[in-house]
């Protein structure tokens, strides 16, 4: 790819020829635990673009205590034979590229659908309460609350896939 000045980029171009907003300011993105068990323990061949645009700042990974310590939780699950080591490799590669939250203040005003699983239910308040762009999941609880419409103007709800292909969530809000 062709480099572009800076004066002259229009906010679609990036060095890795991945869309980032037209502002410039990164895409404020909300992983659950099984987006990131794909990136960091697997490394999903399928998925690698998404870790790729999170470390190269395109994205900005948001957490909180909740969400991390699941993540830490699901990585000392037996089905994954995980060593100590491994597990804290994963939680150390997630943490270094995500940005930890905690304390926000509460949107009160947007009251947010239910979630079928609770255990979900703390993603979508993260990405309400953070400001997110997205919340990216492949759990099929958050992606039927996608399709019922209810969070239009606050945040949209990803699977991996569609976050991958869909140009026009990449750069527009």
């Amino acid at each position: 790819m062709t480099a572009v000045p800076p004066e002259r980029k229009t906010g679609v171009e990036s060095q890795d020829s991945t869309p980032v907003l037209p502002s410039g300011s990164p895409l404020r993105v909300v992983l659950d635990t099984n987006v990131l068990v794909s990136l960091y323990v697997f490394a999903d061949s399928r998925f690698a673009p998404l870790r790729a645009r999170i470390e190269s700042g395109a994205w900005l990974a948001i957490t909180n205590d909740a969400c991390f310590n699941e993540f830490r939780r699901v990585l000392a699950y037996p089905i994954f034979d995980l060593s100590g080591e491994q597990q804290q490799g994963a939680l150390d590669a997630y943490s270094a590229s995500a940005t930890h939250r905690d304390g926000l203040p509460q949107a009160a005003s947007v009251d947010l659908p239910r979630c079928s699983d609770r255990d979900d239910q703390k993603f979508l308040e993260l990405a309400r309460d953070s400001s997110a762009d997205w919340l990216v999941t492949a759990d099929k609880a958050l992606l039927r609350l996608a399709r019922r419409d209810r969070l239009r103007g606050l945040f949209r709800i990803l699977s991996p896939d569609v976050a991958l292909t869909d140009e026009t969530a990449r750069i527009g809000r």
